[in-house]
């Protein structure tokens, strides 16, 4: 194996970690999150609910199961660098279809090994989500952190607009045979539900087929309208990046949307929502990214075991009176999930498709196909 060419990671704090480039060469910039999970590197990267943020892995090895190209959430990488400790070049599994290095360098993403990623995370946990650069182009340090602090943050940008779909089209797809069947099939009158995509990754799209939707997918932008125009039974607003306040046209949608349609919300589809009904949101510290997360069901009391990635929050002091709290995370208290309290409108801050990850959510789709029913 040919030598691996330098890489060095730059916080704005001024600190700078040295490692071997494992991926794709060149040099990104983004907030530094960390990811707990054990699996799903390749779900995570396509994930694009990670623009803007790179994404460090907290378990040390990774790649050692390689990519399979059917497990992508969207057509491409959309974090904007990798961080890990040991970066497996074998793929010991049947499925796979390329090593985790060379599916990193076929996707442009910049990827740094060999860093104390226990020593990241503990900075992360203390000071919070911090601006970086990694590079394999840029050894000097003072250069490095230089860039690192002129970095953008997630802090008001309007990263949906970004990763969205450019025009409306349609899903069917629903779950490949092997996975696992945790929700049965829907069976019956099928119903039609525009999603918007902030955002939105595939086992979402899949698992509203799965529970008898008929899926159209719409860019983030727009207009209600539109949607009311194409005559759904519902509406769903999906997952995605930066901050939920500055997704404007999204939300001067939403509201015209309230009182008129069924609406489930996922993720920044869940803040939206709570600031299109009068919530307030916040950037947490350092964010919840991983697929071990517990989550309390206040309505059924029971805990749920959840696949998270976001690092905005709302607000619980501003839950104003008409939204009742209906899922906590039992970590940090943080708003998992509201209802509304006459509409029929509910949202989960975390993802029941959980693809890689726990399924103890996926009856949430089936949950929406049943408020739609009733209305």
């Amino acid at each position: 194996m040919s030598e691996r060419a330098e890489a060095w990671l730059a916080l704005e704090n001024g600190q700078v970690f040295s490692g071997k480039s494992a991926g794709a060469e060149g040099e990104k910039t983004g907030d530094v999150v960390f990811n707990t999970a054990m699996t799903g590197y390749h779900e995570i990267l396509t994930d694009p609910s990670y623009a803007g943020q790179v994404v460090m892995m907290t378990y040390p090895l990774i790649g050692n199961y390689g990519v399979a190209e059917e497990d992508a959430e969207s057509p491409k990488a959309w974090a904007e660098a990798l961080v890990v400790r040991e970066m497996s070049t074998i793929s010991s599994n049947q499925r796979a279809t390329s090593t985790m290095p060379e599916w990193l360098k076929e996707n442009g993403v910049v990827t740094i090994e060999g860093v104390d990623t226990r020593e990241l995370t503990k900075l992360t946990r203390t000071e919070g989500s911090l601006r970086c650069v990694i590079s394999t182009i840029d050894s000097d340090p003072a250069s490095l952190v230089a860039k690192a602090r002129a970095a953008a943050s997630t802090d008001g940008r309007d990263l949906a607009s970004e990763v969205s779909c450019r025009e409306p089209y349609t899903w069917e797809e629903s779950y490949h045979d092997s996975y696992p069947d945790e929700v049965p099939t829907a069976t019956g009158k099928r119903y039609r539900v525009v999603a918007y995509d902030f955002g939105a990754k595939r086992n979402i799209l899949r698992s509203l087929v799965h529970c008898g939707f008929d899926v159209t997918v719409v860019p983030a932008w727009t207009s209600s309208d539109d949607v009311l125009g194409m005559e759904p039974d519902a509406v769903f607003l999906s997952n995605g990046p930066g901050d939920p306040s500055a997704v404007t046209r999204g939300i001067d949608a939403v509201s015209n949307l309230i009182g008129k349609k069924p609406i489930f919300g996922i993720c920044l589809g869940h803040q939206i929502l709570s600031i299109v009904l009068g919530a307030k949101t916040h950037k947490m510290p350092f964010g919840h990214h991983g697929a071990n997360h517990p989550v309390r069901d206040i309505l059924t009391g029971k805990v749920e075991i959840t696949s998270q990635n976001h690092s905005f929050a709302v607000d619980p002091e501003s839950l104003p009176d008409h939204l009742e709290l209906s899922h906590i995370n039992l970590n940090d208290d943080t708003v998992e999930g509201f209802r509304h309290k006459t509409e029929p409108i509910f949202t989960v801050q975390y993802h029941p498709e959980a693809a890689p990850g726990p399924l103890d959510s996926s009856h949430l789709f089936m949950r929406f196909r049943e408020l739609v029913e009733k209305q």
